[in-house]
């Protein structure tokens, strides 16, 4: 097991219930093992204005085989004409909880 055949992908939507159903799909396909949603406050800039949003960010771990369908699945829900989409390699972590994100993604 190496842990470069982990990620944990990032998203955000500004709708809760927008990101339940994203979250519960995801899980429902196996392409994520576990969805956090995190409530934020992002700041960007868009077609030359600053903007200032209340958001959810959804964390989701899973396999890096899994992310072109992931990635896929997200650009078919999403609400967002440019949706973020981060995928962050995983360095380090704990074997067990690997081996658990391993069988919820299974395919």
């Amino acid at each position: 097991m190496k842990h470069a055949d982990y990620l944990i992908v990032h998203t955000t939507v500004d709708d809760r219930s927008k990101a339940e159903f994203i979250a519960r799909t995801i899980l429902e396909a196996r392409l994520g093992a576990c969805i956090q949603i995190v409530p934020i406050q992002s700041l960007y800039r868009w077609e030359g204005a600053l903007e200032s949003s209340d958001e959810y960010r959804l964390e989701i771990k899973t396999r890096a085989d899994r992310y072109d369908a992931l990635e896929s699945l997200l650009l078919r829900h999403h609400p967002y004409d440019t949706p973020e989409i981060l995928a962050i390699p995983v360095v380090a972590g704990s074997e067990e909880y690997l081996r658990w994100v391993d069988g919820e993604c299974a395919q």
